[in-house]
């Protein structure tokens, strides 16, 4: 039996949401319930919902998650109408690949931060999804924002899904975590890397955590969370003495964790070109590029690394979905001036 829309406006704008206790149910606790059969709130929203009061059981409010409900008793779910989001929409140009009510695909340019922090308080994703998505967003936890399940750095290009609903967050945040082990989950990226290794393929298993000491990068650590990046090698240039001066991978990710393949490739011994982060001391290796590679990658002037795979399960219809976006210009102009040797 699933909850009832009472199809009745609350004091608060919101609606209100009906569930009469049956069967196995009975003496469960009211949060597993819900949960249950209210699979478009999230659990974190439906807790924060029943903190607040706005949950009854027989006409009487109860504030405990952890509450029994019997057989017969009637729930009601007081669900108050989204707030608008803090960020304010902005008119951003997007390049959207896929949409519909519950998900938006979109390809992201370089230099476009996701979401709003220090020193990027405008201008974001985040921004741009608010004001074109406007009243499709049914809200992320209460409030009217698209749900960011995971990032691309500000100057990586390529595939990104978003959240429309709680119901659509909670998938894709399962989907993600789980990274294709048992589900359809796939991230692919391309990369252009200084240098060739030594396999045609391989997997980096390596943990992953902060830097001692410069905060805002990652490392490789012992003791960090759990880090393994798969790649291939897809092609391979000469530089101007005719030896291997770098390559082009296809990166697959099994985990998620910030700046993973640039560290990965960077342990590896293979950083990322153009990547000043993580590759700065390679940057003498561009002596070793021919004239058009020589400018094409300081016309680059950010990592080289494209976002270019994405398959999930949709998390309303459970059907698997796949897109693959082409090279940008600049990397397609990079990967042209390599090719070209001397």
């Amino acid at each position: 039996m699933q909850q009832v829309d009472l199809n009745q406006v609350s004091s608060n704008g919101g609606r209100k949401l009906e569930v009469i206790v049956a069967g196995d149910e009975g003496s469960a606790r009211l949060d597993r319930v819900l949960a249950q059969r209210t699979p478009e709130l999230s659990r974190s929203r439906l807790k924060a919902l029943i903190l607040a009061g706005s949950v009854t059981v027989k006409d009487a409010v109860v504030r405990d998650p952890a509450y029994h409900v019997a057989n017969g008793d009637t729930i009601i779910i007081d669900v108050p109408e989204a707030v608008p989001a803090e960020p304010q929409g902005e008119d951003i140009a997007l390049d959207i690949v896929f949409e519909d009510d519950d998900i938006i695909v979109i390809n992201k340019p370089r230099g476009l931060v996701v979401h709003p922090a220090a020193g990027h308080a405008s201008g974001t994703l985040v921004n741009a999804l608010i004001a074109h998505c406007g009243l499709s967003l049914s809200g992320i936890g209460g409030v009217k924002r698209p749900g960011i399940v995971h990032r691309l750095d500000k100057d990586t290009t390529g595939l990104m899904v978003v959240a429309k609903n709680d119901q659509a967050h909670q998938s894709l945040t399962a989907q993600f975590a789980d990274h294709g082990r048992t589900g359809a989950m796939e991230r692919g990226y391309m990369a252009f890397a200084w240098g060739v290794p030594n396999r045609p393929h391989g997997t980096i298993d390596a943990p992953i955590d902060r830097h001692p000491h410069a905060r805002e990068k990652m490392a490789v650590r012992q003791g960090g969370r759990e880090a393994i990046t798969h790649f291939e090698v897809r092609e391979s240039f000469a530089g101007r003495d005719g030896k291997p001066v770098a390559s082009l991978l296809a990166c697959r990710l099994e985990t998620g964790r910030t700046h993973q393949i640039r560290v990965h490739l960077a342990h590896l011994g293979h950083p990322l070109m153009g990547d000043s982060v993580y590759g700065a001391h390679f940057k003498t290796k561009a002596g070793q590029l021919g004239p058009e590679g020589k400018h094409a990658l300081t016309a680059l002037d950010r990592q080289a690394l494209h976002a270019y795979l994405l398959a999930l399960e949709h998390p309303r219809t459970g059907e698997l979905l796949h897109w693959e976006s082409a090279l940008p210009e600049d990397l397609l102009l990079l990967q042209r001036a390599l090719a070209a040797a001397v």
